[in-house]
């Protein structure tokens, strides 16, 4: 007798996988409806039921894209990098006005003295060093050449200033997003 004489077989875990692949699916759909009201600036029913559809579509289509792994401390480590955002947008801010300070000074050659430092971290997981690596190259006067999945990472820095402060506090704080040990 085949599986399917009483049915299709029933997953025992059917009812978890919904539940695990709805939360994703949900803050996608709100995400992208919070994204089209604000770029749209339409709120005419109509254009709002289309806008709510459009991102339904996206939603259920793509909800694993943004969020492909709803680990249990999957929350808590999206609460942490929201806290680690605006410490980077400070330090972006920055960062900026220590490259104004160069550009404008009369003796720019001599300030200007670029270095590549290689560092090694204890970061182990992908995410942590591919968020250590962007968040390194967004600060201007910084550009992480190379990182490998071991933690090496390999950084051009626009002066001196730029390259002692490699990779500091920055690390602390990733390693603190993803909870690992530094």
């Amino acid at each position: 007798m085949t599986a399917f004489a009483n049915g299709p077989a029933k997953d025992p875990n059917a009812k978890q996988e919904f539940g695990f692949s709805f939360f994703p699916f949900l803050i996608t759909f709100v995400l992208m409806f919070i994204s089209w009201i604000v770029l749209s600036g339409k709120f005419d029913p109509l254009l709002l039921w289309l806008g709510g559809i459009s991102s339904f579509l996206i939603a259920y289509f793509f909800h694993d894209l943004l969020f492909p792994n709803m680990a249990p401390g999957y929350l808590r480590i999206f609460f942490k990098f929201l806290r680690y955002t605006p410490w980077l947008i400070l330090e972006i801010i920055k960062a900026n006005f220590h490259l104004l300070y160069i550009v404008f000074h009369p003796r720019l050659n001599d300030l200007i003295d670029p270095h590549i430092i290689d560092f090694k971290t204890d970061l182990t997981s992908d995410i942590a060093i591919t968020t250590l690596a962007n968040s390194i190259t967004l600060t201007p006067g910084t550009i992480t050449v190379t990182a490998a999945s071991d933690g090496v990472f390999r950084v051009h820095a626009i002066d001196k200033p730029s390259a002692e402060a490699l990779p500091g506090t920055m690390l602390e704080k990733v390693a603190n997003v993803f909870g690992e040990k530094i």
